[in-house]
């Protein structure tokens, strides 16, 4: 058995989430992919994947081998490279996770500039608004937008920040009236974001200080496009973030509720693994998207 060849397969396997993904990547048959994953399990003697009809799953001794696999083949990869005499080229595939929202309206133009900046490379994206795992995943980094980080087993680099506005459409205040003090928001439909970090309450900081509101919320969501919609459609009064909310600003189909209540900045964080080699390409493309947010204003 080829030990490199087979630690690779098994890590493709996972990330991609597929045998047959992983075997057509590496330009082989599924049978084959199945017997050197087989073989690895023999030779450790334990299960590494847990397979049924309808999905996989890694064992807990999986999931350690999982972490230790990415990293040694990162730190063979990274010393081929040193050792080759590796002139700058960033090449490979680039495992990186974001969230939708921000991916769709931030992350792709620059993306596209950075991948035309470097043909070699390949990019696996993956956009959830959910805070996923980037150890367990194999994300070579992931982008959050956060008040605050958690995870203090992970690195992370701040990029940029995000304001927060709350809006209304302009029909929806004609019919319902504007609010003037934190304390109307009580008697207005409300629409919040599932996956705040405090989700169901606002918390404000104005002139007379911190006020927290329990939100009466009519419409809930989990993603922040979905909310800028249903805010132009009339529905209710909603936060956004500043990168969502400023072109229906600009084009007056929305309009900023209590400007002089801030709702707290989520930072914009490039977020690694600290058991994992920080690659060239990682600092690369870290790099170049912190240039370009600071350009973009954030």
């Amino acid at each position: 058995m080829d030990l490199l060849a087979a630690m690779r397969s098994f890590r493709r396997v996972i990330e991609l989430q597929s045998f047959s993904k992983a075997a057509e990547e590496q330009q082989q048959s599924n049978a084959s992919i199945s017997k050197q994953i087989r073989q690895l399990e023999a030779r450790l003697g334990t299960v590494l994947i847990v397979r049924t009809t309808r999905r996989m799953s890694l064992s807990e001794s999986g999931r350690s081998y999982f972490t230790e696999c990415c990293r040694l083949l990162d730190e063979l990869d990274d010393l081929e490279r040193k050792t080759s005499g590796e002139t700058g080229e960033i090449n490979g595939r680039l495992r990186i996770n974001a969230p939708l929202s921000f991916g769709l309206t931030v992350l792709a133009p620059m993306l596209a500039r950075f991948m035309m900046l470097h043909p070699q490379l390949k990019v696996d994206m993956t956009l959830d608004d959910h805070v996923l795992d980037v150890v367990s995943e194999g994300f070579d980094v992931s982008i959050r937008v956060r008040a605050t980080l958690t995870d203090s087993s992970l690195i992370a680099r701040r990029l940029g920040e995000v304001e927060q506005f709350i809006c209304a459409a302009p029909a929806y205040l004609s019919a319902n009236g504007t609010p003037t003090e934190v304390s109307d928001l009580k008697h207005h439909h409300c629409l919040a974001y599932r996956l705040a970090d405090q989700p169901g309450s606002w918390v404000l900081e104005g002139p007379d200080g911190t006020t927290s509101i329990e939100l009466p919320a009519r419409f809930v969501a989990d993603n922040s496009l979905m909310l800028c919609q249903m805010i132009q459609s009339g529905i209710g009064i909603g936060a956004l973030p500043s990168f969502i909310a400023n072109p229906p600003l600009d084009g007056g189909k929305i309009v900023r509720i209590l400007p002089q209540q801030k709702l707290a900045r989520r930072s914009i964080y490039a977020v690694y693994p600290t058991n994992r080699l920080l690659q060239s390409k990682v600092k690369v493309f870290t790099e170049f998207l912190a240039g370009e947010l600071r350009k973009a204003g954030f």
